[in-house]
C-alpha cells in the first residue's frame, strides 16, 4: 500500500473515531498550549462536574461550561515543560488525581506528543 494511501485510510478511521460519544472525566480536562518563543508545553487542568446527561458543568456555578473565549475559568493547576513525556509525568505522577479514565490520559499523551511536535517544526498547535 502506497504511504498516500494509508496515509487516507487513516486519516478517514480516525475522523471515524473522533465521532463517537464520549463520557467526560469528572476529574476534569485540561487545556494544552504551546509557548514557541520559550519552547514550552503549557497545559492547564480546570475542574468540572458532570451532569446526569453527561455535561460538564462549571464546579462554582453548577452551569455548563461554554467553550468560547469570553468564559475566562482560573486553572485549577498549571504544568510546563519541554517534552511531552516531562509533562505527562508531571500530571500522572505524585498525588495530583487528575485522570479517572484510560481513553482520558491516552487523549491527552497524544495531544502532548502532538504539542512537543509542532514546538520542534515551529507549527501552530491547535488542541483537538
Amino acid at each position: 500500500m502506497a504511504i498516500e494511501d494509508l496515509k487516507r485510510k487513516n486519516e478517514m478511521s480516525d475522523t471515524k473515531l473522533s465521532q463517537r460519544d464520549i463520557v467526560l472525566d469528572p476529574y476534569g480536562y485540561f487545556i494544552i498550549k504551546i509557548d514557541q518563543i520559550n519552547k514550552k508545553i503549557v497545559v492547564e487542568h480546570y475542574l468540572n462536574n458532570i451532569d446526569s446527561k453527561g455535561i460538564a458543568l462549571d464546579p462554582l456555578t453548577n452551569k455548563p461550561i461554554k467553550c468560547d473565549k469570553k468564559n475566562k475559568r482560573q486553572y485549577n493547576k498549571v504544568f510546563v515543560g519541554n517534552t511531552a513525556k516531562e509533562i505527562g509525568i508531571l500530571i500522572t505522577e505524585g498525588n495530583n488525581n487528575l485522570i479517572s479514565k484510560f481513553d482520558h490520559a491516552l487523549y491527552l499523551g497524544r495531544e502532548l506528543q502532538k504539542a512537543e511536535e509542532c514546538i520542534l517544526q515551529n507549527n501552530e498547535y491547535i488542541q483537538d
